[in-house]
């Protein structure tokens, strides 16, 4: 017997289940302290808007990860997803060194998933949502957290999360 895979809903974390404002200071103004920026990540509360599309997706789609955290933390996202009730399967983290602008990295791993039938993604970065767009991938732009500049720079300039 065949079997039929679900197609896949990707999601980002930061800024679409997850509430990065209170460690922003951490980069902004001229500071790059990114070892305390995610280091904070386990304080970040759950955004209610993303926690309930990803509900709602997550009901015909398997739910799969892809954010710019890097993967030395893998093991506190996991935790974090699990003690939001979130998903936790899989998860597509940054690899070391990896400091390709947000759209080049999500992108490439977009494509990569592709074959899986990605039916959509969700995302905070209007640039990388734009990208996702243009290479044909059903893509929504999160928008119930007012963007940071130094985010949108961190995550489009310096390749940091």
């Amino acid at each position: 017997m065949a079997t039929t895979e679900r197609a896949i809903a990707v999601f980002d974390i930061d800024g679409v289940v997850a509430d990065v404002r209170h460690r922003l200071h951490h980069i902004e103004r001229g500071r790059h302290s990114w070892d305390a920026f995610f280091r904070a990540a386990y304080k970040d509360r759950l955004l209610p808007e993303g926690a309930a599309l990803v509900a709602d997706l997550g009901r015909e789609h398997d739910v799969v990860w892809l954010t710019g955290r890097p993967e030395w933390l893998r093991g506190v996202t996991t935790k974090w997803l699990a003690d939001n009730g979130l998903p936790s399967d899989e998860l597509n983290l940054r690899p070391p060194g990896d400091y390709r602008p947000a759209p080049r990295y999500k992108l490439d791993v977009l494509r990569r998933l592709g074959p899986r039938n990605v039916a959509a993604f969700v995302d905070d970065d209007d640039l990388v949502v734009r990208a996702a767009v243009a290479a044909g991938f059903p893509a929504v732009l999160a928008d119930w957290v007012p963007r940071a500049g130094s985010l949108r720079r961190a995550q489009d300039r310096d390749g940091r999360t």
